[in-house]
């Protein structure tokens, strides 16, 4: 399957906007509403494309770790399967140097990390050590990630548009509002689809439509899910995944992640615990854009020492979406507060 130039401008509108009406983004990108709505189903069906919402877990009200894994050789595939099961774990990647695999994991803090995420990890069969970083504060998250392809007129047509679900989550002054548990059952229905509207939600929970449609605008605005339009890496033109670690100098970090944000494929940066404290994930077109992306760092960000570089072999779990080898979706998710659902849903 290849992506066509009106595929990409479609996917990159719901990047802006994962939850406008067909008939708002047909009137923007020019293309009729049921259109778009055909061309959207055969991107999803094909696990080319998803809409998804996952708990931001921002430090101010959440637990997020990375975790680097060791594991017996032979039973790598047996790990991370495992480790791609546990609903806290939001995305699992195999690493090329220094770790077998490495996880982000968001719990609700750090007693529940601590005695309900790590014992089930000590009770996986293969799995020999782990290491955890503990994010003190996310700068960039991979719903900020865009391909770009459209106009800029298009893009803030497309602004204009969008709900409080595509608000900055992790903006400094972004007030995460809790949510009632009755609410914590629509979750998984959004991490499955980021537009599931109401109505679906309502019959399959068994719930009063308008009931539900008041806890879906209380979870849209809560800023407690960051929303997003994925793509397959291999069709977004960025095929390689590179994590750094390094070390910024204490009260730089907030301008290290602003110098970052200037560069398009950043996907994800923080300050950390552990042997360094700041780190960034950056989707590159090909190796050979490793040294000039560092070089570009440096040159961005004078005072920072980059420890480590980490290539991502390949991505099994990302933000809760089970993934093909080939980086297409497979349509199942492990999402947080699935335990809540109905049984058979």
């Amino acid at each position: 399957m290849e992506l066509s130039e009106e595929d990409l401008r479609l996917v990159n509108a719901l990047q802006i906007s994962p939850r406008i009406s067909w008939s708002d983004a047909g009137e923007v990108l020019g293309v009729h509403a049921t259109t778009l709505a055909a061309r959207w189903e055969r991107l999803r069906a094909a696990g080319a494309a998803w809409t998804t919402a996952h708990l931001m877990g921002d430090p101010k009200d959440m637990c997020l770790a990375m975790v680097d894994i060791d594991c017996e050789m032979h039973l790598r595939p047996h790990v991370t399967s495992a480790v791609a099961r546990i609903p806290e774990v939001i995305t699992v990647e195999e690493a090329a140097s220094n770790r077998d695999l490495t996880l982000t994991v968001i719990t609700q803090d750090l007693k529940q990390f601590s005695t309900q995420l790590l014992p089930r990890l000590k009770e996986i069969r293969g799995l020999t050590k782990y290491h955890t970083a503990l994010c003190t504060r996310i700068h960039t998250s991979g719903y900020a990630w865009r391909l770009n392809v459209l106009t800029k007129a298009e893009q803030q047509a497309l602004r204009a548009l969008a709900g409080p679900e595509s608000a900055n989550p992790s903006a400094p002054d972004a007030v995460v509002v809790p949510l009632p548990e009755s609410h914590l059952a629509l979750i998984p229905f959004l991490a499955r689809d980021g537009r599931a509207t109401a109505a679906e939600i309502s019959r399959a929970l068994g719930r009063n439509p308008a009931t539900v449609q008041r806890q879906l605008g209380r979870v849209l605005a809560s800023r407690m899910l960051s929303f997003r339009c994925e793509i397959a890496q291999q069709f977004s033109g960025f095929p390689i995944t590179v994590q750094w670690f390094a070390n910024v100098p204490a009260g730089e970090h907030q301008a290290a992640a602003t110098e970052l944000r200037a560069i398009r494929n950043i996907r994800f940066s923080a300050s950390t615990t552990g042997r360094t404290n700041f780190t960034m994930i950056m989707w590159l077109r090909s190796l050979a854009d490793v040294m000039e992306m560092e070089l570009t760092i440096q040159q961005r960000i004078p005072g920072i020492e980059l420890v480590e570089s980490v290539v991502m072999l390949n991505t099994a779990k990302r933000v809760g979406w089970m993934l093909n080898p080939d980086s297409t979706a497979t349509g199942t998710v492990v999402a947080p507060y699935g335990e809540l659902l109905p049984a058979g849903i």
